[in-house]
C-alpha cells in the first residue's frame, strides 16, 4: 500500500502533507514553491510509493467554487498529462488556514513561528489530508 499525498496549492506556495505508508498518520510535510511543485512531485514519486493525491478544493461560503480554481485547474491537467497513473481526488479545504492557525496557537508556537505562511500551507495541507483520510472511513 502506498502513501496519500496532499496539495494544498497555491499561487506562490503549495503546502504538501502526507500519510504514513499504512495510511494510519497524516504528517505535514513541507511547502515548495508553486513553480517548481511539478519537478519536486517527480522526485518524490520516484523515490516514494504515493498511490493517491488530493488536492484542496477550494470553495466559498456559499459552495461556489472560489476563484482559485482558475490556478488549480490547469495544475490538474497539468498532473493528470505527467502522471496518469496517480489518481487525484478534490477535497473541501474551507477553513483548512483557520484551522491551521489555531493548531499552531493551540501548540504552542511563537507569535513569530505562527506568521510563517510556510508552516501554514504545510499545516492546511495536513488538515485537508485528515478530513479526507475521515471521510474514507
Amino acid at each position: 500500500m502506498g502513501r496519500i499525498l496532499a496539495i494544498d496549492f497555491g499561487r506562490k506556495r503549495t503546502g504538501l502533507a502526507v500519510t504514513d505508508v499504512l495510511r494510519i498518520t497524516a504528517n505535514p510535510l513541507l511547502t515548495v514553491e508553486t513553480k517548481d511543485l511539478m519537478d519536486w512531485l517527480k522526485q518524490y514519486f520516484a523515490k516514494e510509493p504515493v498511490d493517491e493525491v488530493v488536492i484542496g478544493h477550494p470553495t466559498q461560503m456559499n459552495g461556489q467554487e472560489s476563484e482559485s480554481m482558475n490556478y488549480i485547474r490547469p495544475f490538474m491537467g497539468n498532473f493528470k498529462k505527467q502522471f496518469p497513473d496517480k489518481p487525484i481526488t478534490m477535497y473541501d479545504e474551507r477553513f483548512t488556514s483557520v484551522l491551521a492557525h489555531q493548531a499552531m496557537l493551540a501548540g504552542g508556537m511563537k507569535k513569530k513561528d505562527r506568521q510563517n505562511k510556510a508552516v501554514v500551507d504545510k499545516i492546511a495541507a495536513c488538515i485537508i489530508l485528515e478530513g479526507y483520510m475521515d471521510s474514507l472511513r
